[in-house]
């Protein structure tokens, strides 16, 4: 069975990170698979309209503005003409949202519901309950998951974090990891420095990554071990954090910071590195370590969220996300690096490769479209009982609007006057030739 998925989120290329990677490498899959893929994000600066990637992925870059963190404002009713036409154009079946953050995800899947289309939504994070901030999240994502066919979760922690903070049945929560492309990842020993020992840290330099923590241990380790040194790839706010432990150390030779990298540009730094450091306050699936481990260096991490799924314990150094343990952790792994205590990292490559690989995770996916394909239509009462489970009452409203607005646009722009889009899917051009 093959089918017209729309992935959706605010978070794609050229911006980087592990969501945009995942809808990346799943869409590219999907196509490989015979379906059809298109993905819908805003405008990034100057990059506005359609736009085709490797294997004919046409991406939407719609003329929507950022209101805050690469995130649309949640208007839920502003972009439905935009997102109505695209939906009609493409012929979508299917409605894939990703990320609690993407405010651009919510507002396709209350459309999508509205038109009769099936909806999947991918949980890519872990929030909190006591801030201000992951209360206002968690009942926005409730009130999205209330009327969602399927939810997909990276890990079972993150199950249990989404079905608690969203009130979602856990039958329609399936755990999916996320997966690397273990041939671009490959390890070469030959790049490493001999005679001392690199630690290397990619990651985005904001608090919810501990780069805290990573500045302390900086001054710490580098003080007791004169072989070491640290390899940083990353920015954000807290980048001047690390400068300043660099200059007031004196530590310039040993700590290099290389700033943002392309993501083709990770397997070049990584390959330099013994040990990779992560010193995440909160997890759902880190994609990074994965990526270290499949490039063969040994992983010092934190305790936290999904992280303790991820890796066997030989290929993993788990730690609670303090100073004190994460030092422990470290002296441990360089203990064992001096004394010869390491896994062949070609032998790491091929355990990751059967660990995580996108051709797993795409036959998964595919089971759960699979599933909400054959699920009965709902009638607008249907969507409307869904809703009001989340005791958001006001919201009825938003969704009263949506579908009037919805019915005007089918009146004034009737379907027959939407161009449809040809569908040029591997398997359709196999049947061309």
């Amino acid at each position: 069975m093959y089918h017209r998925i729309c992935m959706v989120s605010d978070f794609f290329f050229p911006n980087m990170g592990g969501v945009e990677e995942h809808i990346y490498n799943l869409s590219q899959c999907l196509l490989l698979r015979g379906h059809k893929v298109v993905m819908v994000t805003h405008s990034y600066g100057d990059r506005i309209g359609v736009r085709y990637m490797t294997n004919g992925l046409k991406v939407y870059y719609l003329p929507i503005r950022v209101f805050y963190n690469q995130c649309v404002l949640p208007t839920m009713i502003c972009n439905i003409p935009l997102i109505r036409y695209v939906l009609v154009r493409e012929r979508i079946d299917i409605i894939h949202g990703h990320s609690a953050f993407s405010a651009l995800a919510h507002e396709a899947m209350l459309i999508g519901n509205l038109m009769g289309l099936k909806t999947v939504f991918t949980d890519h994070s872990l929030f909190g309950f006591a801030d201000a901030s992951a209360a206002i999240t968690n009942k926005f994502i409730q009130i999205t998951l209330s009327d969602c066919n399927h939810c997909i979760c990276v890990s079972h922690t993150g199950k249990e974090n989404t079905v608690l903070r969203a009130k979602v049945d856990s039958k329609r929560v399936s755990v999916i990891p996320n997966a690397v492309d273990t041939y671009s990842f490959t390890p070469d020993p030959s790049q490493r420095i001999k005679n001392q020992i690199t630690v290397v840290v990619v990651s985005r330099l904001v608090y919810r990554k501990g780069v805290d923590l990573t500045a302390q241990i900086i001054g710490d380790l580098c003080s007791k071990y004169k072989e070491v040194c640290f390899l940083i790839a990353g920015d954000g706010p807290k980048r001047g954090l690390l400068e300043e432990i660099r200059e007031r150390r004196g530590l310039q030779d040993r700590v290099t910071l290389l700033g943002s990298l392309e993501h083709s540009q990770v397997r070049n730094v990584l390959v330099k590195g013994d040990i990779f450091l992560n010193t995440s306050l909160t997890e759902a699936y880190c994609m990074a370590i994965v990526e270290a481990a499949s490039c063969g260096l040994k992983v010092v991490s934190t305790r936290v969220g999904g992280i303790p799924e991820v890796l066997p314990e030989d290929l993993i150094y788990l730690t609670e996300p303090n100073v004190p343990s994460l030092l422990k952790g470290l002296e441990d792994c360089i203990n064992d690096l001096k004394m010869g205590k390491v896994v062949c990292p070609y032998e790491c490559n091929i355990r990751v490769r059967k660990y995580y690989n996108w051709k797993n995770i795409t036959s998964r996916t595919e089971i759960v479209y699979k599933k909400v394909i054959q699920e009965n239509t709902k009638t607008l009462g249907e969507h409307i009982h869904c809703y009001l489970t989340c005791n958001v009452w006001p919201f009825l409203l938003v969704v009263s609007l949506s579908f009037i607005i919805l019915q005007f646009y089918e009146y004034m722009v009737p379907r027959k006057n939407i161009d449809i889009a040809q569908d040029f899917s591997h398997k359709y051009q196999k049947n061309v030739k």
